[in-house]
């Protein structure tokens, strides 16, 4: 670099004495509006062909999400099988809501023991949600499907047997109430 600085000291003379040709700057200031002509034009599209670009992949995203993610994650339902298990499964699942509903009325739980209750009924479900997932991979196996359905009967049965203890619960403490009420008076 210094070599360079060098040679244009000692030939500034040589370097100052030449004009450019005539029109010069003319022909310059043209090729730059030309230039700056295409720059703008080309900064638009190029811009709107990024956006459509943007939209097309954020929008094929979203679809990919929702029609691969959303099934692989739920499973399937017994009624996407056939309108029996449908059926079936919208008897069971009324029996489950019309059961937790009863638990959660009954007043004999403190609020720990409904949360440990309410923890390991979950803990059925996501059994259920396991099973659901295997019926993805293979939609007709009757395994599967007769491992859901006695999922549902199970947790009836676990229900009842919760709710049965409860009501011995409150018998035994109106029976109580009822003694120490009679040896009070």
């Amino acid at each position: 670099m210094k070599d360079l600085d060098k040679i244009i000291q000692e030939n500034k003379l040589d370097f100052d004495s030449f004009e450019p040709n005539e029109g010069h700057f003319d022909r310059f200031e043209q090729k730059l509006i030309v230039y700056n002509n295409k720059k703008k034009s080309f900064s638009f599209a190029y811009i709107l062909k990024a956006a459509v670009i943007a939209i097309l992949v954020t929008l094929s995203g979203l679809w990919v999400y929702d029609n691969l993610d959303t099934r692989s994650n739920k499973g399937i339902a017994l009624s996407e099988i056939s309108p029996e298990y449908g059926e079936v499964e919208m008897y069971y699942t009324h029996l489950v809501n019309q059961k937790y509903g009863e638990i959660n009325q009954s007043e004999s739980f403190d609020s720990t023991q409904k949360i440990i209750l309410v923890q390991e009924l979950k803990e059925m479900d996501s059994i259920y949600e396991n099973l659901k997932k295997d019926l993805i991979t293979n939609p007709s196996d009757k395994r599967v499907i007769n491992a859901m359905i006695q999922h549902y009967q199970l947790k009836v049965k676990v229900m009842n047997q919760i709710l049965d203890q409860l009501h011995q619960a409150q018998n035994i403490n109106k029976q109580k109430s009822k003694n120490y009420e009679s040896t009070n008076i």
